[in-house]
């Protein structure tokens, strides 16, 4: 995947539609001081280099029925790689599971859990989570409410142009 070297009209580009992945083009060329047809091919050059992955909806997990959020972090008996990369496949086979994250100490995972109840997160955890091959322990905290849930990374444009 070739990289390319972001100016500041692809990064008001990338913000804008981090910001609003909806956002037509006409209105991210007028935000971004281009014109349409070359707003467009930025966007696809920033999809083929990998800086775009992907436009996703955020959904209300409450109003879909998933009231459960749990972070459990896991420990496991071996960190030798062919082991946590077994690990890392069997997380993506459970759609419960939202986000996974190998970390650095004391524990070697962390996931985010979302579940429709606490009796579904329970049943998860005893007959999938703890019983998983190579699980020494899991920890976990249940999530009370989220105060701020921003996804992607801040991304620094320059104040002089922005036009919010």
């Amino acid at each position: 995947m070739q990289r390319v070297k972001l100016d500041e009209i692809d990064r008001r580009i990338l913000h804008d539609l981090q910001e609003n992945g909806r956002i037509t083009n006409v209105d991210l060329a007028k935000n971004a001081g281009i014109s349409a047809p070359p707003c467009l091919r930025r966007v696809r050059a920033l999809e083929e280099t990998g800086y775009i992955q992907g436009y996703h909806a955020q959904l209300n997990a409450e109003n879909l029925g998933f009231g459960v959020t749990v972070f459990a972090l896991v420990g496991l008996q071996s960190q030798a790689e062919t082991d946590l990369s077994a690990f890392e496949e069997l997380v993506q086979e459970w759609p419960l599971v939202r986000e996974c994250y190998m970390l650095a100490g004391e524990n070697d995972f962390i996931l985010k859990v979302v579940a429709k109840d606490w009796d579904t997160y329970q049943y998860f955890l005893t007959h999938e989570l703890t019983g998983a091959l190579n699980v020494a322990h899991v920890k976990t905290s249940l999530g009370i409410r989220a105060s701020k849930n921003l996804p992607g990374v801040p991304i620094e444009i320059d104040g002089s142009k922005r036009k919010d």
